[in-house]
């Protein structure tokens, strides 16, 4: 990998990352046209149906492609969806050389792109940068190879580890900044989900503020529909953008939610709960590739059991509660510090007056 590729994708992933959580069902990607040692056209995918991010750059560059090295983030496409292939506008440019970062794992694609440019004869580059390729479309290639969403657990907590009082008091724990950087989270991701109790209890609308971006879906997961007909989520026009995850097929309380434009979404039935595992494949069915997971210990505590969160995000506020509090995960039964549940890949970081901690847990974790 040469100063030169590292440079110039690093600019396009700069473009792509303009691009996270407004592409969906599509990956974000930036690109990159260079001749001579000059940017002579750039260009991002902004938007499920729009050009893709190599179309943008060519109009960019003109007739400067031609003979021309790109640099782009993801594979292109080599198969007509509600765009025509990159491939084929690349070759018909006449560049010389694409570099990329990772090649697309969607099966419709998955090398077949790499292959047709180089039976054009352009040279090609594979896996410049492909670690931070990846990491701006975890959603996507979760998605496009398990059928899977790709969740994100966020909590704020004490310096002991609490998310509550015992009361169930919790706001707010964390800083102005910290909570800003949720609704960036939220305006990212597909969907918001919590559980039942934290709907009963704390009534959150689960709505961007703060930043601009889109709302995201809302999901409650509510195995025993206990959610009031009076709660934000099922009020005013953003109700039809809110799931209400089940095992219960009780057709007055289903019409009642779907009054409200809500909709209900039945799931099998697990240890007397929603099987988590089956509403994730559910919402991947739906087109649901990211999950930003925000409230309940149980729920969080199943999913992490069952292996069902990708990452978790951690905001340390300068506080302390005591013992009589609530931890972030209701998980029992760890005796030894050698059954303890690992987290990898750690990362800290300042976050106003928080420290803002991120990890993913490793798999499997302990038997459910």
């Amino acid at each position: 990998m040469s100063a030169t590729d590292t440079k110039y994708m690093k600019r396009a992933l700069t473009l792509a990352r303009k691009g996270v959580g407004r592409t969906v069902p599509n990956p974000a990607v930036g690109c990159v046209i260079v001749s001579h040692n000059r940017i002579v056209g750039e260009g991002w995918h902004k938007k499920a149906g729009t050009p893709h991010a190599e179309v943008h750059a060519l109009a960019m560059a003109g007739e400067a492609a031609r003979g021309a090295d790109v640099y782009v983030t993801l594979e292109p496409c080599c198969h007509t969806g509600l765009t025509p292939p990159c491939c084929d506008a690349l070759i018909r440019a006449g560049v010389a050389r694409v570099i990329v970062g990772m090649t697309d794992p969607n099966p419709r694609v998955n090398g077949g792109g790499l292959s047709s440019l180089k039976r054009a004869g352009i040279e090609t580059v594979s896996g410049v940068l492909e670690e931070e390729c990846r990491a701006i479309n975890r959603p996507f290639i979760k998605h496009v190879t398990s059928g899977h969403p790709f969740v994100t657990y966020k909590c704020a907590m004490t310096l002991d580890g609490k998310i509550a009082t015992v009361t169930g008091d919790s706001r707010w724990i964390s800083s102005d900044e910290s909570r800003t950087y949720v609704h960036r989270l939220r305006s990212r991701c597909d969907a918001v989900m919590v559980g039942v109790d934290t709907i009963i209890a704390d009534n959150p609308q689960l709505t961007v503020r703060h930043v601009r971006g889109k709302n995201p879906l809302r999901i409650i997961v509510d195995s025993n529909l206990r959610t009031p007909g009076s709660v934000g989520v099922l009020s005013g026009p953003l109700a039809k953008k809110t799931i209400i995850a089940t095992t219960e097929t009780n057709p007055r309380i289903h019409r009642r939610y779907q009054q409200s434009g809500a909709t209900v979404l039945v799931c099998r039935r697990r240890n007397g709960q929603v099987d988590l595992a089956d509403l994730w494949r559910l919402l991947g069915k739906r087109g649901i590739q990211s999950i930003l997971m925000e409230g309940g210990s149980r729920l969080a505590g199943e999913a992490l059991m069952q292996g069902l969160i990708d990452e978790c995000i951690f905001f340390y506020a300068p506080k302390l509660i005591g013992s009589d509090g609530f931890s972030p995960f209701a998980i029992t039964g760890v005796t030894a510090m050698a059954e303890a549940l690992p987290f990898t890949d750690m990362k800290v970081q300042r976050m106003g007056s928080d420290i803002l901690v991120t990890a993913r847990p490793m798999k499997p974790c302990l038997p459910a």
